[in-house]
């Protein structure tokens, strides 16, 4: 199946516009007021709508699929949660109609989009934000403080005892015991992997000196699993161990309290969602494309700077208005209020925000047939 097309302007998102509600609210504001994802959503359409991507969107995309499934019975929605990497292959491929990635679209891979989405290209839309943990498993302990220097040695296997001097230093009142630590990571290109080394590296210093990317760095050797499940699993079967993935899928996994400023922040949704106050558009996006890049090495009390802004990828034509319609109907489904609350109450993740879900119906709406 060939796909199609991206557009060329500058994308301009303001401060209000990336506010978010937090995990526990009532009122979610998602695509409050948009006609446009609610009439599409209903629209009764028909066929089958491949995705593949971030496995971090699973339980997200779950719910979707069971939503989304309710208002279209005769259509349906497969998701393969292959990792970002993968998932972005596959589209660039020609063999998903859309890709769920935690990473947007890097340059090379948006000319190579025009490809198969014709002479426009391919554009992100928010679609789930979720903090990622940094989750560990050791007796006795529910939580510890670190600061960025101290994560980036521990991953980095230049801390190997959880009783260090660096982490006893932070945690007075924790008795830590004498444990080797276990460090594991992800074995595929993952987007949580480049959002958590993106931290690392603005945040560390020179201590996390590696080039940001979904591939773990290959000269730390250390466990590993394929996807969150799998660093989750091995974690959670391994006394002393840590990793990092998305919050809503650590389970009963303890948790890494981030400092932040003078103050450690305990991970939240709504600390999450402060993080992308000062996200700004990234420079040279297409008009309808909504890429954000986050400040990671953020000095303000009570955020949590790890996110996990994850994408749905779509191109801005395909071959037929079947699939337009398709797309267009599950693409704002995602976005809608009732889409969002669906994946929170399901997941546990924040809500896009209102203003980021219009900008993003806009874009899903201007696909077309290609010609």
């Amino acid at each position: 199946m060939k796909l199609n097309r991206f557009g060329s302007a500058a994308a301009v998102l303001s401060v209000a516009a990336l506010a978010l509600t937090a995990c526990g609210s009532d009122n979610p504001t998602a695509a409050a007021g948009s006609e446009s994802a609610d009439s599409s959503a209903a629209a009764g359409v028909t066929g089958t709508l491949t995705g593949i991507g971030a496995s971090s969107q699973n339980s997200a995309m779950e719910a979707w699929i069971t939503g989304f499934k309710a208002e279209n019975a005769d259509a349906n929605v497969q998701y393969s949660p292959d990792g970002s990497g993968a998932g972005r292959e596959a589209f660039l491929a020609g063999g998903a109609q859309f890709a769920g990635s935690d990473a947007y679209l890097k340059a090379d891979e948006a000319t190579k989009a025009k490809e198969v989405c014709g002479p426009e290209g391919a554009f992100n839309i928010p679609a789930y934000v979720s903090p990622i943990a940094i989750a560990f498993n050791l007796e006795g302990v529910e939580e510890i403080n670190m600061d960025a220097a101290t994560i980036a040695k521990v991953f980095k296997k230049e801390i190997t005892k959880w009783n260090d001097e660096a982490i006893a230093s932070q945690n007075p009142d924790v008795e830590l015991p004498d444990t080797a630590i276990t460090v594991v990571h992800r074995n595929d290109e993952s987007g949580t992997t480049e959002n958590f080394v993106e931290y690392l590296s603005a945040a560390a210093g020179d201590v996390w000196d590696y080039d940001v990317s979904g591939d773990w760095p290959s000269d730390i050797q250390s466990e590993n699993a394929k996807g969150t499940s799998g660093v989750v699993s091995t974690t959670t079967s391994t006394n002393g161990a840590i990793t990092y993935a998305d919050f809503s899928a650590v389970g009963n996994l303890s948790t890494v309290n981030v400092k932040v400023g003078e103050e450690y922040t305990k991970i939240s949704a709504e600390a999450a969602a402060k993080a992308l106050e000062t996200a700004t558009a990234v420079e040279g996006a297409a008009e309808n494309d909504l890429a954000l890049d986050l400040e990671r090495d953020t000095t303000e009390a009570g955020t949590y700077p790890i996110v996990l802004l994850s994408y749905h990828i779509f191109c801005t034509t395909y071959e037929d208005q079947a699939t337009v319609d398709l797309v267009k109907a599950f693409g704002n489904y995602v976005i809608s209020e009732d889409g969002q609350k669906t994946a929170q109450d399901s997941a546990g993740n924040a809500p896009i925000s209102a203003a980021i879900a219009e900008k993003a119906a806009k874009s899903i709406d201007a696909i077309t047939v290609a010609k």
